[in-house]
């Protein structure tokens, strides 16, 4: 790993320096701590004449904590400290009398991680992605009991999918990725991947190579589609994109790398590893290019043969113009021959390590950044290259058992991950026993080539306590015990312990939060935004089928949610899970109902079919009225947000509608229908009452009137009314409306009175 030092110090002194700042040593001696698992961790005794001094200016972290708490941030005191000589660790210390709390850390990054750790260990309060418990704080922040340290067990600590741009929400502004940015330094991440504003490169890469602008920008996807450009699966659709557009998104990618450079933390950029236009072998005299054939339906955009003559060029050309556009990282992400790709004649070996040169040649000692992935990295691949200067960020290492890295990659540094969602679906729950009981273990091993973790669901901001849980994970040097931390967890999420969020987490861990390993790592999603059918299973192709958990633990925790005491009731973290909840109560209600109704259509019992039916409608109204109370579950903003990248109305349509289809239809016809559609599926209030809702009420009353009729149910296009929703321009709301507990209680009461039916 001494590739590794060389990177950590090259990130440090892209860092502004602190001038005259002196070095301070962590303490050599534990100290007791307020978190009562403080003393089994590791800490750094480390003499102040092994460190080097720091370099790093405070001044970003500091404006992130004021960001986050305002007028509170002043009562922290920001330290810079060196790493120690040859070590790659970060590490903070915590310590301070009541209003006077000091935070010593390795980066400004580092700064925020341990001044997180004190809001939720010490002063008991937690700023999650998404919900916060911040107005629980006092006026003057607690003490410190004694000093407590942390070093992170592991260098890299990675975080978003290639789909979280698309799936989070591709037309957000700067001032929402700062928050998240925040957010993930706050929870110790120092790796955060950064396509925006990729298309720039590339578009302006293919200049030189005999491509117009117009052919180019017709070549680009739309932003919510262009993960999957990127990935290599797909060009072109919901555009064309703008020339405006794609500047206006060069600069905000600008902005966002800039801001995780003045952290301390890495940005990842998207790699060149040989996507290329249409009909680029015909415009560059040399160049071999391998059809890539279709992805669920899409026509894959050509491979250049790394091998050949012009993938350097192109490669330098690339590279250059992403340095002077984006600066300068030493991590890039890119994955050859993604879910189906072909390598046609193209030797794959070779193939990797012109790759891995033409990065190296651009970025000496940088970390080519690839995800593990169904058969990827292939063994193929990693034997033409150096894979000490490769990481694996591991999107399954909680999904199947028996799972052997260090042979299967053979010794390649890899990442735990996690894919928690998929679509960014609206389900509750994660395995997280997978997390506790095999990240430690695989860290301890003899030939570990464990170096990280990586937080990889496909959108980001659903599941507060699943990100909070697992970025913890390197920050314990010990195991995680499951039931105790969910205990911590419910205190400090409200801001104050109390026994009805106990009760109701350990219901939550017991059942979603404590999914088995073996074939999935997301929760079953709804058959409420199902496509209609009495047969379905799923609403999505690849979501699980079943149930993954006991749909009475959700119940149960429900009902002690909404026994809370009235003072929690206030946070931001409470409302918001309480909607979750409910939601997700509701939610599991229809594997209950839809059976029963198919078997009241099949036994032709009208009156019973009508009454289960009328059970199904008011359930979703009910779950639309639910999850308009909280802005986190409004279609609205998502398109305003869409519509404000236009420069004019047709632009600001087309905006609209990759966004839109990426929620429904994903793509046109034969992808949607060989797959796609109703991947992201989202119980989002606008959803719920223009789309799924009346989709389930046509399929119903079609089927009430072939039982009257005693004839068969009319054929629906059901692609030709998702793509019409998809297409049109009506506007929801932006604000939420109605009380989420007066909501939620509505809630409980209806599941109370359906199961009393039976």
């Amino acid at each position: 790993m001494g590739s590794h030092l060389v990177l950590r110090v090259r990130r440090t002194l892209t860092v502004v320096a602190l001038a005259a700042t002196t070095a301070l040593a962590l303490p050599a001696t534990p100290t007791t701590a307020a978190d009562p698992r403080a003393a089994t961790v590791a800490r750094t005794p480390t003499a102040t004449a092994d460190r080097k001094a720091p370099a790093f200016d405070t001044a970003p972290a500091r404006a992130a904590l004021e960001r986050l708490l305002a007028t509170r941030a002043a009562q922290f005191t920001l330290v810079p400290i060196a790493r120690a000589a040859g070590s790659e660790e970060d590490s903070f210390a915590v310590s301070g009398r009541a209003g006077a709390i000091v935070v010593r850390g390795t980066s400004p990054a580092t700064l925020l991680t341990g001044a997180g750790w004190y809001l939720e260990h010490v002063a008991g309060v937690d700023i999650g992605w998404p919900g916060d418990s911040l107005g629980r704080l006092p006026a003057t922040l607690p003490a410190v009991d004694g000093e407590i340290t942390r070093t992170a067990s592991v260098p890299h600590r990675y975080a978003l999918n290639d789909t979280d741009e698309g799936y989070s929400g591709a037309y957000r502004d700067f001032t929402s990725y700062q928050r998240d940015i925040d957010l993930m330094a706050l929870h110790g991440v120092n790796e955060v991947f950064v396509p925006t504003g990729a298309e720039y490169t590339y578009y302006e890469t293919f200049r030189q190579f005999g491509y117009s602008e117009a052919e180019l920008r017709a070549w680009i996807p739309g932003p919510a589609h262009q993960g999957w450009w990127l990935l290599q699966n797909l060009s072109g659709f919901a555009g064309p994109v703008s020339h405006q557009l794609v500047d206006a998104r060069a600069e905000l990618g600008r902005k966002i790398a800039d801001r995780l450079r003045a952290l301390g933390m890495t940005p990842v950029l998207p790699g060149f590893f040989g996507t290329v236009p249409p009909g680029f072998a015909d415009r560059n005299p040399g160049a071999v290019t391998v059809p890539q054939g279709n992805w669920v339906g899409f026509e894959r955009p050509d491979w250049l043969d790394p091998t050949g003559p012009v993938f350097d060029r192109v490669a330098a050309t690339f590279y250059r113009v992403q340095r002077e556009r984006f600066g300068a990282t030493d991590m890039f992400k890119m994955d050859l021959l993604h879910e189906g790709g072909s390598s046609g004649p193209v030797d794959v070996p070779s193939a990797a390590g012109a790759v891995q040169q033409a990065l190296e040649t651009a970025h000496p000692g940088a970390t080519w950044v690839m995800l593990g992935w169904q058969d990827n990295p292939s063994a193929a691949l990693l034997d033409g290259v150096d894979r000490s200067r490769l990481l694996v960020v591991d999107g399954l290492s909680d999904r199947y058992d028996d799972l052997d890295r260090e042979t299967h990659w053979g010794g390649t540094p890899y990442a735990f991950g996690t894919i928690p969602n998929f679509g960014g679906h609206s389900g509750l729950g994660a395995n997280t026993g997978a997390w506790l009981s095999r990240f430690h273990a695989w860290l301890a091993k003899p030939d570990s080539a464990l170096r990280g973790i990586a937080y990889l669901p496909e959108a980001t901001g659903g599941s507060p306590a699943a990100f909070d849980l697992f970025t913890e994970l390197a920050w314990q040097r010990e195991p995680i015990d499951q039931a105790s931390w969910f205990a911590t967890y419910a205190a400090r999420r409200y801001g104050g312990e109390d026994p009805h969020a106990t009760a109701a987490w350990e219901q939550l861990r017991l059942g979603p939060y404590s999914m088995p390993s073996g074939s999935w790592s997301e929760p079953q999603d709804s058959l409420f935004t199902a496509r209609p059918s009495l047969t379905a299973v799923r609403a999505a192709r690849w979501s699980p089928s079943t149930m993954r958990y006991d749909p009475a633990s959700v119940e149960l925790a429900l009902a002690e949610l909404l026994q809370v005491a009235p003072a929690l009731r206030t946070t931001d973290a409470y409302r918001y899970d309480l909607v979750d909840v409910a939601r997700q109560a509701l939610t599991n209600r229809s594997r209950v109902l839809l059976p029963r109704i198919k078997s009241a259509y099949e036994a032709k019992d009208l009156a019973g079919f009508r009454a289960l039916v009328g059970e199904w409608n008011a359930d979703i109204e009910l779950l639309g009225r639910l999850v308009g109370s909280d802005r986190r579950f409004l279609l609205g903003p998502w398109l305003t947000d869409a519509r404000s990248w236009g420069a004019d109305a047709a632009e600001r349509d087309r905006l609209e509608y990759d966004a839109r289809s990426i929620l429904t239809t994903w793509g046109d016809r034969v992808p949607s229908e060989g797959g796609l559609r109703d991947y992201a599926n989202r119980e989002w209030s606008g959803l719920l009452q223009d789309l799924y809702g009346p989709r389930w009420r046509t399929y119903f009353a079609d089927l009430d009137r072939a039982l009257v009729s005693g004839t068969a149910p009319a054929a629906i296009d059901w692609f030709a009314v998702d793509d019409t929703w998809a297409r049109g321009h009506a506007t929801y709301p932006t604000r939420p409306a109605g009380d989420p507990v007066a909501l939620a209680g509505e809630v409980l009461a209806a599941l109370r009175a359906d199961s009393s039916k039976g």
